[in-house]
């Protein structure tokens, strides 16, 4: 079954939406930059609302190991996944805080990119068209990958259907797809939900 990940989510009635549609993920962004950054508190509080079936994830860019692994290990967030330009040496040192599972983001734009992403020692990959850019990249330049990633970048539920179909990710991670005017759109995100789960019916 392939794993449904609904990123940037910020609101009590997103985290509802989400208990209701049970996806295996919802992500959390801890990022300044972005219109959809939560405090450490804000997300708490998201996270006592969510489903306990239902695993958070942590999105960071280039933030301190001890920040990512303080979140872990209190339980705001379950799973931290890392969208900057974090090394093997950073790796290991969050790995030496933590244990919990860790997904590292790669930017992929030729097949070439995905060497270094195969490479990488976190538990997932995530393989995208840029840090929440919303635009699909060529999904053959995946089709070698041999370990399992999260597919993002650009989908919708119009697309995902094809996307399963073609290049058979381990998960999928939406967060614009399932947005009207910047905010999560109940109607966008069971319909993203449907139609993953209709493709595997």
């Amino acid at each position: 079954m392939t794993r449904i990940k609904l990123c940037g989510l910020t609101r009590t009635m997103d985290i509802q939406a989400a208990n209701g549609l049970r996806p295996d993920y919802v992500g959390f962004v801890f990022f300044a930059k972005s219109r959809r950054n939560l405090s450490p508190k804000q997300a708490a509080k998201l996270k006592e609302a969510l489903d306990p079936g239902i695993q958070a994830v942590g999105v960071f860019v280039d933030e301190a190991p001890e920040k990512i692994a303080l979140l872990l290990e209190e339980g705001v967030i379950d799973v931290a996944q890392l969208h900057g330009q974090e090394d093997i040496s950073y790796f290991n040192r969050l790995r030496e805080l933590t244990g919990k599972p860790i997904i590292k983001a790669f930017r992929v734009e030729k097949p070439e990119d995905c060497l270094a992403a195969e490479n990488f020692p976190s538990e997932y990959l995530l393989l995208d068209s840029g840090m929440g850019s919303g635009v699909t990249f060529d999904w053959s330049a995946v089709a070698g990958v041999k370990r399992d990633f999260f597919l993002a970048g650009g989908l919708s539920p119009e697309n995902v259907a094809d996307a399963i179909k073609n290049i058979h990710p381990f998960g999928v991670d939406v967060s614009s797809g399932i947005e009207s005017d910047g905010v999560k759109d109940y109607q966008k995100m069971a319909a993203f939900v449907a139609a993953v789960r209709k493709e595997e019916a």
